[in-house]
Parts: structure tokens; sequence; C-alpha cells
């Protein structure tokens, strides 16, 4: 793998802030200053940072949370509110799957694999995501509208799976499926479709489903998940 991969792997740093390592000449493979791009083989190569060996890595660490509302997907937040590195065990390098905002609920991937977070949250590797909304409005007729496609401020949208459930006192479990992750996208179909949300839940993530995990609750991805799920990764590679 190359050097900046490599030490990403490793925990040692972000792959930009490995290559700006790299750049800055502070990187030695066998004894000479590493170039960006070079390609270097764990237990073969010895790798050192400022001098430092560094130790082939683990393997990545994958997780998967029930985020609970009110909880912010981010590292630390200057107003000191609970985030979801509050719920999960600490790892270096653990980093989130791609988002969810503040109140939305459900299936939130963490991992190690930086490179492999990176794939997943890309468009190109096209992973399915879906959510359940409980939603008042004519969810009925919004389903009709959705499955032409809706037009946001940042292009069309298009689900491959739209459905609507009556709850009862003038609610629907509105379900649908995306494989884009722009921001607060089902939101703002909602809010185009005329419906209101009362609710919204990540019920997948590519294979990785909540299943009974309780809100603010974590679990290690299972063997055939983990399997599944880094296939997709390195398909947006």
């Amino acid at each position: 793998m190359r050097i900046q991969r490599a030490l990403a792997r490793a925990g040692i740093a972000s792959r930009r802030k490995a290559e700006e390592l790299v750049a800055a000449g502070r990187v030695q493979v066998n004894g000479a200053v590493a170039q960006t791009g070079q390609s270097v083989q764990w237990g073969k190569d010895r790798i050192t940072v400022d001098g430092q060996a560094i130790p082939a890595p683990v393997a990545p660490r994958w997780l998967v949370l029930n985020k609970p509302p009110g909880v912010l997907t981010t590292a630390r937040d200057p107003e000191g509110r609970k985030t979801v590195f509050d719920l999960v065990p600490a790892a270096p390098g653990l980093t989130y799957v791609g988002r969810l905002d503040y109140m939305t609920e459900g299936v939130l991937l963490l991992t190690t694999d930086g490179d492999a977070a990176h794939a997943l949250t890309h468009p190109s590797t096209g992973v399915q995501r879906t959510y359940v909304a409980t939603v008042s409005g004519n969810a009925p007729a919004a389903v009709v509208q959705a499955k032409r496609g809706v037009e946001l401020e940042d292009g069309l949208v298009r689900p491959d799976y739209v459905e609507a459930s009556p709850l009862g006192d003038r609610t629907w479990a509105f379900s649908i499926t995306l494989t884009e992750g722009r921001n607060r996208e089902v939101r703002r179909m909602c809010e185009a479709l005329g419906l209101e949300v009362l609710r919204l839940v990540r019920t997948s993530f590519g294979p990785v489903e909540l299943g009974n995990l309780v809100p603010g609750e974590v679990r290690q991805l299972s063997a055939k998940e983990r399997k599944l799920i880094e296939a997709m990764a390195r398909t947006g590679d």
C-alpha cells in the first residue's frame, strides 16, 4: 500500500496529515526519506516517523451505534454538547462513516479504517441507506411524487424505494431508500413533498441493519457484515 495510507491505517494520522508528514521529510522507509506515493509492505519495510518506529496496524475496528436524537456526529463540540464519541469505546483513529444530523437517530457506522470510511460515503460506491420518517401530511401523494423525483436546490433526488404506511392519528411511516448522502437529504425531501417530519431514523446502512439495538448502544459488526461492508469499500477505491 502507499505510504500515506499505511500511516493512516496505523492510526498515526489521517491520510491528508500523513501526506503532510511525508512531504515534510519526517517519514523514513528502511532508513531513507519516504516519497509521497511510495509503496510499502508491512512486515518487510521498516517505517519511522521522526525516528520512531511504527508498528504494523491491527485489523481495522468496525462498530455500529444506534445514535440517539440530540447527539452530534462530530469529534468534539465547542458548546460541550454530547457527541457520538461519548457513546462508543475510545480507539485511535476511530471515525464515523457519514453523518447523521443532530435529531436524526439510527444506524451510524464507525471504523478505524479511514480509507474505507471515505470510500463508503463517496457517491460512486452507491451504498443504500434506508430511513423511516414519522410524518404528518399527505404521505400517499408524496410517495407518488417521490417516485418521479424531487428537485432540491442541489439537484434531483430519485429514491431507490419509497412507501408510506399509516400509523394512526393522521401520521405515517414514510420509508425511503437512497444511495446518496447529501446533507439533510431526507428532511429536505420531506419538506419539498409537503410532509412534516416528527421523527427520523436510519434503519440500515448497506448490509448493516438497526435490528434490536437500543438507542445509545453500540456493537461490533458481525463477520458477515464486516466482509460485505469492506467489499463495498473496495469498490469505491
